[in-house]
């Protein structure tokens, strides 16, 4: 694809604005208003709980990657992974992360920038405990993030737990899996406009724990 095509790919977002006298004082209450919009608006194969989750390394080299968002209440943005995982790595040794929730027919994002911690082993059990059958055997055949001699490796292994819990569908959960939840500190509510004037609310969290909303130029 050349300079000149990439040049010429745009759309003017026309849909919808974002003003202040209709945004909640609380970013959660605004953003559950617009989740609940993607759900019914956006269609397969955008999947409403997709973001973009980004991490940094001990180096400060930057990973991003699209995960499920498969929690949310006032304390934050939970999500599941491998704790020995390359993402688990990074968790570790820099508890910061960023997300991203781009819902493309509704034309908004929303930006998140927090701390992470894990949650408990109950949440990350009851979790655990509601996901497919294969979804539980995968966590246990994956050692995600580590090199394989090809997909053969992987499919055995899964074979031999589909083998081992064919009697019992119910495989604990591993150690080393389970999720982490984001805290917020700051989060942008972004809605596309006409001739890229795009309308940005940030909520910032202040030391009192009350939020501060301020209007942000594109």
């Amino acid at each position: 694809m050349s300079t000149e095509q990439l040049a010429s790919m745009r759309r003017n977002y026309t849909r919808d604005g974002l003003l202040e006298e209709f945004a909640p004082l609380q970013p959660f209450a605004l953003f559950e208003q617009w989740f609940a919009n993607a759900i019914v608006t956006e269609q397969p194969p955008v999947e409403p709980n997709s973001m973009m989750l980004a991490t940094v390394d001990s180096e400060g080299q930057p990973h991003c990657r699209v995960l499920l968002l498969k929690g949310l209440d006032e304390r934050g943005f939970v999500f599941y992974s491998n704790y020995k995982s390359a993402k688990g790595q990074q968790l570790e040794q820099q508890p910061v992360a960023a997300m991203t929730f781009f819902w493309p027919a509704l034309e908004r994002q929303i930006r998140i920038e927090g701390a992470v911690e894990r949650v408990s082993a109950a949440e990350s059990d009851a979790y655990f405990n509601v996901r497919p059958l294969g979804s539980r055997l995968g966590a246990w055949a994956s050692e995600q993030s580590q090199p394989l001699a090809g997909r053969q490796e992987l499919e055995a292994a899964l074979a031999e737990l589909e083998q081992r819990y064919a009697d019992d569908q119910h495989p604990p959960r591993p150690e080393h899996w389970g999720g982490y939840r984001l805290l917020p500190q700051r989060i942008e509510f972004w809605q596309g406009r006409t001739c890229r004037l795009h309308d940005r609310l940030n909520y910032q969290l202040q030391s009192d724990g009350q939020w501060h909303r301020e209007r942000l130029a594109p």
